[in-house]
Order: C-alpha cells, then structure tokens, then sequence
C-alpha cells in the first residue's frame, strides 16, 4: 500500500515521504495513529501542490534571512561586565547578553539562535558567535567585552 508521511519515522522515512509499506501496517498502525495517510491519486496532488507552495515560502524565507545575514555581518557589539583587577569577569557573557545588544542596534535575533561556542565566556576581550538567521543561513559577528 503507498503511504504518505505525516512525520518522521525511524527506519521507515521522513515526512512528506511517498512509500509502499505492508497493508496491515499501513491500515492498522501508520493511518489511525495520524502518522500517514493513504496516498491516492487525489492525496498524492495535493501533497505535491503543497510541497511546491512550501518550497516557494521556504525560498522566500531564505533570501531574507541573507540580506539580514549582509546587515549582521558589519555589526560590532560592545556588552560591558562587571570585572575584577585580575581582569575575569565575576559570572559570564551568556547569549541573552549578546541577544539584548542586538536588540538595541535594531536587530530583532530569539538568544536561542546565538551560538557561542564550547565554552562561557569568562574574559575581557575580542570574541565570536555564530547567529543562525535560517537552517542554511549563519553569520559570525563579532564582539568585545569591556570592563564597567
């Protein structure tokens, strides 16, 4: 019987996926746990008309996520800590730091899509984090920690 995915399922496919699996499985499983349906000449049309508008919305997403990624890219941050006279900062610079900075150079970027790499940052100093805009966009941008 040819299934069409409604989500993930491991070691049988991804979601949207056209497949022929055993009928009892697909009857029995798959089609009354809302995880597939049952893919018709009808389904199967309306699934590809969706799968197209979908790659359109996606593509427009994308292309905005570059020209923000060609703004983001010349942007430097400034975020000042409290620090010691052995020049460690008390606590550390954590992404909701950089996510607040950006906010206010006009950049509307959720913290959790700011990445800072293996560890807290601890020091005075130049660094880098990594802003996923998109699945396939990401800009580095850079930024210094500065003594209040």
């Amino acid at each position: 019987m040819k299934i069409i995915l409604k989500q993930d399922i491991d070691k049988l496919g991804q979601k949207n996926d056209i497949l022929t699996v055993k009928t009892g499985y697909a009857r029995n499983f798959l089609i009354p746990k809302g995880m597939a349906v049952q893919a018709t000449d009808s389904a199967v049309k309306v699934h590809n008309e969706n799968l197209k508008q979908r790659a359109h919305k996606e593509e427009q997403v994308r292309k905005e996520a570059e020209k923000l990624a060609e703004k983001l890219a010349g942007v430097k941050l400034v975020i000042g800590a409290k620090v010691s006279s052995a020049g460690k900062i008390f606590g550390s610079v954590n992404t909701i730091q950089l996510a607040e900075a950006l906010n206010a150079k006009g950049f509307e970027i959720d913290r959790k899509n700011i990445m800072l790499g293996d560890d807290a940052i601890k020091e005075t100093g130049s660094h880098k984090a990594v802003v996923k805009l998109h699945r396939d966009v990401k800009v580095e941008i850079d930024f210094e920690v500065v003594a209040e």
